[in-house]
């Protein structure tokens, strides 16, 4: 059976007869683990690249789209908690095309797609309720769209028209948002969604919006309340501690400059006014330049000269003299002017807005081990001016140096550098795991390479030692010939002598290709022995 391989295969099951058990365990090992490494690198080759299908999937929408792709024999994974279906990437277009024909996914027929299904026979109110329908679905498809939302719900209540109402009701909405894990949303995606949902309902205010998370936190609130900024409430509790850590990062910036990093710390106590007010301011000035608007006057005057008479009446109104007379000169006016000048007035508005600062206080801690030679006075006029102390309005600064305990932070920096070199040691000794693997590997491919090729100069026989056992073959021949002829009349024992010398050229011949070392080694004995 042996004989029927080809020669290649032969030598190399020769080659394997030839080892000893031990290298024969060996390659039996090193060939298994090629094998299983072959193995496993032409999986992870073989294994397509995937991209999503389709994302944030409802559960009944996933199973229909996995139902579907497992009967056409599709591979596919899932992702995100089963929300999201990946495909191949070569086959992603194809898939959709043929998902799209099945109406798959089946909740994609919302929004505007509704006012399809409205006939000539729709009442007004189903309209209403449509258009109202539409529009939520569209605004939450639309707010997937931000990243960090997973789901989106819009509730709208749109009043309807009354031509004989005086007052007419606002419209106002509400939007349920489900975050992405450990991905909530932050100040400025809430404000997105506010204003987006505000912009796209006729007659909506930003201020009518309330948006609430999966977990019940309300990040803006409604009913005419301000827009929130934070994770509850009005937002002012974010806006202070905001306030409070970019000024505590600045000062601590500043102060790390002067006493070194870890030699100082800050920390700054705000108030904030968040009321909102407002202030009209009227002032008139009139202008000369101007002319009068209305204008009145009187004057009287008396000139000439006589005598004067005088006296107080009596009781029956008759004057009685009072013994004063003279004579002289009266020169009698009176002037009387009434303008009413035109007048500039001048109206003014003033909106506060909130956020303003109450009062502002701050403290700063000097370790006296590090910043003994810096001036504390020196440090507290840098700090009312990098943080616009006004003192009119209650603000206070406060210094002062003591040791610090850095111990906690000194065992937490040890603790730090140990887990550091652990993690370096593990990923060293994973290094030389990997590299010793591989240097096993290339080991024993090189000793079996090492084996074959001192087997192949085994076999191989030099020039000399080839003449000799040719000139040996020759006289083998020679003497088969020479006992042939002189076994002429001997009829009956040529058969068996030639026989015996085909029989003796076999065994030389197996002997010389099963034990070429030891016939190299007796030809080499003989050839320094004929010398």
């Amino acid at each position: 059976m042996i004989d029927r391989l080809p020669a290649p295969v032969r030598r190399l099951i020769d080659g394997f007869k030839a080892f000893t058990p031990g290298q024969k365990s060996v390659t039996l090992v090193a060939v298994l683990a090629l094998a299983i490494g072959g193995y496993f690198f032409a999986t992870w080759a073989a294994k397509p690249t995937y991209a999503p299908l389709f994302s944030n999937l409802s559960t009944k929408d996933a199973s229909a789209i996995v139902e579907t792709l497992q009967k056409s024999g599709t591979p596919y994974e899932l992702a995100n908690g089963g929300q999201t279906v990946m495909v191949p990437k070569d086959q992603v277009y194809a898939v959709r095309l043929q998902l799209a024909g099945e109406s798959l996914p089946g909740e994609s027929d919302t929004g505007y797609a509704l006012l399809d299904k409205q006939g000539i026979t729709t009442s007004d109110f189903m309209q209403h309720v449509g258009y109202q329908r539409a529009l939520e679905g569209e605004l939450a498809n639309t707010i997937k769209s931000i990243d960090g939302v997973q789901g989106a719900t819009v509730h709208l209540v749109i009043p309807q028209k009354d031509v004989f109402a005086d007052d007419q009701k606002q419209p106002t909405a509400s939007v349920l948002v489900t975050d992405k894990p450990n991905d909530q949303l932050n100040s400025q995606q809430v404000q997105a969604v506010v204003h987006l949902v505000a912009s796209s309902v006729e007659g909506l205010q930003p201020e009518q919006v309330t948006v609430a998370d999966a977990d019940g936190r309300i990040l803006s609130t409604g009913n005419g309340a301000a827009v929130g900024t934070g994770t509850g409430g009005d937002g002012s509790d974010d806006q202070t501690v905001a306030f409070q850590n970019r000024l505590n990062s600045s000062l601590q910036t500043m102060l790390d400059a002067v006493v070194g990093p870890g030699g100082a710390r800050v920390t700054t106590n705000a108030q904030l006014d968040f009321d909102s007010t407002q202030t009209t301011k009227e002032s008139y000035q009139a202008d000369p330049s101007l002319p009068a608007l209305a204008e009145s006057i009187s004057r009287e005057a008396y000139n000439g000269a006589g005598s004067k008479t005088g006296g107080v009446l009596g009781p029956d109104n008759i004057q009685v003299p009072n013994g004063a007379a003279g004579n002289g000169n009266g020169q009698y006016e009176n002037t009387a002017t009434t303008r009413n000048n035109a007048l500039n007035k001048t109206t003014e508005v003033r909106k506060g807005a909130p956020g303003v600062i109450k009062r502002l206080s701050v403290a700063v801690l000097l370790n006296s081990k590090t910043a003994g030679l810096v001036n504390q006075s020196d440090v507290q006029d840098l700090v009312k001016a990098a943080a616009g102390i006004d003192l009119t309005r209650g603000d206070t600064v406060a210094v002062g140096a003591m040791p610090f305990d850095t111990s906690a932070a000194d065992q937490q920096k040890q603790d730090a550098l140990a887990q550091a070199a652990a993690s370096k040691a593990e990923e060293q000794l994973k290094l030389l795991k990997t590299g010793g693997l591989v240097l096993v590997v290339l080991l024993l491919l090189l000793a079996v390479w090492w084996r074959g090729r001192r087997l192949k100069k085994r076999k191989a026989l030099s020039a000399a030692e080839l003449a000799h056992l040719e000139a040996m073959q020759a006289a083998l021949e020679q003497q088969r010939l020479a006992e042939l002829n002189a076994a002429i009349p001997q009829p009956a024992i040529e058969p068996a002598r030639d026989e015996e010398l085909d029989e003796r050229q076999r065994q030389i011949e197996k002997m010389v290709e099963e034990q070429p070392e030891e016939i190299a080694a007796l030809l080499r004995g003989w050839l320094g022995a004929g010398r």
